[in-house]
């Protein structure tokens, strides 16, 4: 894939990550150029396209990107994003396989731990994935 080009489905971000982890890419370095990239694109789709086009992002499972968190993080996200713009999470985000080990502080600064473990959004929380509010926010 492109990767100047938007993504499409999650499956798209995660055929990114997976190149990624393969040449063994730094987590934080992963999650800005897939998972923060992928609500980017989400963004852009729901605001010009309507929300039945965002859903449809993530109505297939994507491919394992080989590393469990950033599996995890793609879950948790469409989570999320269903709850936030009222869609049904596709079947494949329940998967309890869908879980960090060990758990993922997306930032590595150590002191932004803390906070994180109270701010992060239920759907990352519960996958063990933690991140801080400004995670999310994008400008």
């Amino acid at each position: 894939m492109d990767p100047l080009r938007a993504f499409r489905t999650v499956d798209d971000a995660a055929a990114v990550a997976a190149g990624m982890v393969s040449t063994d890419a730094r987590p934080q370095d992963i999650w800005r150029h897939a998972i923060v990239q992928l609500l980017d694109d989400y963004t852009s789709v729901l605001h010009h396209q309507g929300r039945a086009a965002a859903q449809a992002m993530w109505a297939d499972q994507p491919r394992p990107s080989g590393d469990r968190r950033v599996d995890a993080a793609f879950a948790a996200l469409g989570e999320h994003l269903a709850r936030r713009d009222g869609w049904p999470a596709p079947p494949w985000v329940r998967d309890p396989a869908l879980e960090a080990m060990p758990w993922w502080f997306v930032t590595a600064l150590k002191g932004l731990h803390p906070r994180a473990l109270v701010e992060s959004p239920l759907s990352f929380r519960k996958r063990g994935i933690f991140i801080t509010r400004g995670a999310l926010q994008r400008a």
